[in-house]
């Protein structure tokens, strides 16, 4: 156990076959019903039909887990190359209002359940970081990188702070206002703060 803790969390075997993907199913609807708090390897396992051993081959604790379902089960934010539509308006819309976007509603659901216990949790915070919103920054920054090369936006723009305006707003919306993050919030969103905001000039 030691060995394979001290492997890394990519080092780790992978489950055969569908199961993998059968097991983070299952643990993004254990938590979305639980809790991260109160959701334990033995749920998991129960509602997968899976031993605990089987579980703990894979991943080293729950925390990684649990950012592994949301990152990679049903709802997985599309790659890069998968969002490409030739503007950035279209790009931000296929991204944000797509099945795993920031209308649906179970990852919706997951990151209210993880958002106290990010404040508490250091072992969720780092699997929480890295596995989840890095790759979904990488996207986003990918995205406006994409907008300067057609010329759409400039090349000075601060990509990294706009990048994190939308969800932002969103989040902002759903967790703070209790408003229903639903595709028309998100062009709206969109329409009037993000494109305005690419396609101005910076004040001086």
């Amino acid at each position: 156990m030691a060995d394979d803790a001290e492997a890394g969390p990519r080092q780790r075997p992978r489950v055969v076959g569908s199961r993998e993907d059968e097991i983070l199913d299952a643990t993004v609807e254990v938590l979305a019903e639980l809790g991260y708090d109160r959701l334990t390897m033995d749920a998991v396992a129960t509602a997968a039909k899976a031993s605990k051993a089987t579980l703990y081959r894979r991943w080293t604790t729950k925390a990684e887990l649990i950012v592994d379902a949301i990152s990679r089960a049903k709802g997985a934010c599309p790659m890069p190359d998968e969002v490409d539509t030739g503007s950035l308006r279209g790009d931000l819309i296929r991204l944000s209002c797509v099945e795993g976007g920031m209308t649906s509603e179970m990852p919706m659901s997951v990151v209210a359940g993880l958002l106290t216990a990010l404040h508490r949790d250091a072992d969720l915070q780092v699997a929480f970081r890295e596995r989840f919103l890095a790759p979904r920054i990488a996207v986003a920054n990918k995205i406006y990188d994409r907008a300067v090369q057609r010329g759409e936006i400039a090349a000075d723009l601060d990509i990294e702070l706009l990048a994190r305006a939308l969800p932002a707003v969103i989040i902002h919306h759903a967790f703070i206002l209790g408003i229903e993050p639903t595709d028309e919030l998100v062009v709206r969103v969109i329409d009037h703060l993000i494109l305005p905001a690419a396609r101005g000039s910076r004040a001086v």
